[in-house]
């Protein structure tokens, strides 16, 4: 049977791959989704389904295919949202919204997951159970789009969720999995740094910002060096440094802005304490004055053990051993990983280079596009999990 889903999702790829450069060419940003999420829902009851939910928790859409047989109920996400990034490539689909751009893959995985539906939507008679679709907005700016689906209820019901993500680091072929912490978690900080300022000659009378901002980058920068345990991946990265405004004239406040990302959650909270305790201490060293801003964004993205080695098994039975790899870490985040907080199931990465180097740009790059191929293998790899989990 999953054989036949393979042929029906293969007699289709010619129309995922038209979907996918639709999408291609009408991008839209995170919570402004409009008309991607009206073609989903569009495509959608176009197959025959009627169990939609739509402006799940924002943009989001939720559907349901139900089997003609009791059974559990397995989720598949795909992410719809585009970056502000102007297209810079040369093809028959590049984007026709100015500065906006599916620079990441999040067209292919809706493509795919609407391929999917369709595929499906033919074979219900053989389900053992039911398919959830989460097509969710927002991945891409927190606080993102999947923790306010999940709180509206796109995983009510849902004993496994999966998700894949198009590897433009891996070349067609390669299905690359990892079980555990796969994925860093992301937060952000600003800090607003308030001295005195004064005239250039007369530094003894001032605080000066950009001498008290600089110190501080400097031991921002050592936190990972000298406070984090070194076999324990994390990154501090200052974004932002602004503050002054003439060459004679010493800044009296400074902003600075960056990211830390952790592959744990001890880890996490240990580079907040840290950078709270640097202010606090510089605040009485250098007699400054300072606000923080702090902000939670995704958390670390754990795959459940027993779902990733299923995950690597169909891999290497789909196409061969050489094809299932192991994944390796990324400092990179999705917030995935709040469904898989409530949910058993793993996110995996799908090769979508080949020998062309127009496929080899790196995700959020201006000329980013992908082998269509890696669809199919998306597909069939989504395939293969419903197989072993709905197909008796």
């Amino acid at each position: 049977m999953t054989t036949l889903f393979f042929d029906t999702y293969k007699a289709q790829y010619n129309e995922v791959v038209a979907w996918r450069r639709h999408l291609h060419q009408h991008p839209e940003l995170s919570f402004f989704e409009t008309k991607t999420a009206a073609f989903i829902e569009e495509k959608l009851r176009g197959f025959g389904l009627t169990d939609i939910r739509t402006n799940v928790g924002g943009k989001g859409i939720v559907a349901t295919i139900h089997g003609a047989n009791e059974g559990p109920t397995l989720a598949f996400r795909a992410d719809f949202d585009a970056l502000p990034i102007v297209d810079e490539k040369e093809t028959a689909y590049t984007s026709t919204i100015k500065g906006v751009m599916h620079a990441c893959g999040h067209d292919g995985h809706t493509a795919n997951l609407l391929g999917l539906a369709y595929v499906l939507m033919q074979h219900t008679a053989a389900l053992h159970g039911n398919v959830v679709l989460i097509f969710q907005h927002a991945e891409e700016k927190p606080p993102g789009g999947a923790k306010p689906m999940i709180e509206a209820g796109a995983l009510d019901g849902v004993d496994y969720v999966f998700g894949a993500h198009l590897a433009s680091e891996l070349p067609v072929g390669k299905i690359a999995s990892r079980k555990g912490s796969t994925m860093a978690s992301v937060d952000a900080f600003k800090i607003h740094l308030q001295g005195r300022g004064g005239h250039g000659a007369r530094p003894h009378q001032t605080v000066d910002s950009i001498a008290v901002g600089s110190r501080l980058v400097t031991h921002l920068q050592q936190i990972v060096s000298r406070r984090i345990n070194p076999v324990e991946p994390a990154v501090v990265t200052i974004g932002r440094f602004h503050a002054g405004h003439a060459f004679n004239i010493i800044a009296d406040t400074a902003e600075i802005e960056g990211t830390v990302r952790a592959m744990s959650h001890d880890v996490r909270i240990q580079l907040e304490q840290e950078i709270r305790a640097i202010l606090e201490g510089m605040k009485h060293a250098d007699h400054i004055d300072y606000t923080l801003e702090f902000t939670h964004g995704y958390p670390v993205l754990i795959n459940t053990e027993a779902e990733t080695a299923l995950v690597a098994s169909l891999a290497a039975q789909t196409f061969s051993e050489d094809a299932s790899i192991t994944k390796d870490i990324a400092l990179g985040a999705d917030d995935f990983a709040y469904f898989l907080e409530q949910r058993p199931g793993s996110y995996f990465f799908v090769g979508s280079h080949n020998d062309d180097p127009a496929t080899q740009y790196p995700h959020h790059h201006p000329r980013f596009d992908f082998d269509e191929r890696a669809l199919l293998q998306m597909g069939e790899m989504f395939l293969a999990l419903v197989g072993h989990y709905l197909v008796k």
